[in-house]
């Protein structure tokens, strides 16, 4: 992998695993963000466990495809609410994000063997 590639997988698990983490721990800006778009804490907690979940898979190469497909879903759904808050500076960061975890998904695709 060039060091370009792993520089950017590297800041995209940390961003996908504090992400989670910040959820998970139902921190107070998360909680009232995402909770006038009716998450609660519950929901929130578990949208932070994917997040979470999503960036250990991008750790290992076997499940790199499937970690940023769980964590590109969860950024497209915080750029929708994002978009829908009028938050621009911080929507085009998670595109940015979540269109270099296409990248990865495109790069660590393998079809399964017949």
């Amino acid at each position: 992998m060039r060091p370009v590639s792993t520089i950017i997988l590297a800041i995209l698990i940390l961003l996908a695993m504090s992400s989670g983490i910040t959820k998970i721990s139902l921190m107070q800006q998360d909680v009232d963000f995402f909770g006038k778009y009716g998450f609660s804490d519950p929901i929130l907690i578990g949208y932070g466990l994917a997040q979470l979940f999503g960036g250990l898979l991008l750790v290992f190469t076997k499940t790199r495809f499937v970690g940023a497909a769980i964590v590109a879903v969860t950024f497209l759904v915080s750029l929708a609410l994002l978009l829908i808050e009028g938050n621009i500076p911080v929507s085009i960061i998670t595109m940015v994000a979540t269109l270099l975890l296409g990248v990865v998904m495109k790069q660590s695709w393998r079809p399964v063997a017949q």
